[in-house]
């Protein structure tokens, strides 16, 4: 089982098409949970070079980001093979 790790919220790159799915209201929601609970979830990236890049959780990075958090917990997973 894979363990979180505490990651720098600037080294991660969220992509585009990940950006687009993006909704204030869930971010809003997610960082109310977040001051009340505790990250529950951690994020998934994935190495590339220097920085990591956002697989899964862009709601949760944008939360962290808006509550003025340095660091989230994350899963550092590889990339899947097409």
């Amino acid at each position: 089982m894979l363990k979180s790790v505490p990651v720098r919220l600037e080294e991660i790159y969220v992509p585009a098409n990940l950006r687009k799915t993006l909704d204030p209201k869930k971010v809003e929601a997610i960082a109310e949970s977040i001051i009340e609970k505790g990250q529950q979830t951690p994020i998934q990236v994935r190495r590339d070079g220097d920085r990591f890049v956002l697989v899964t959780g862009v709601h949760r990075l944008e939360a962290l980001k808006a509550l003025g958090e340095t660091t989230a917990d994350a899963l550092i997973v590889r990339a899947r093979r097409h």
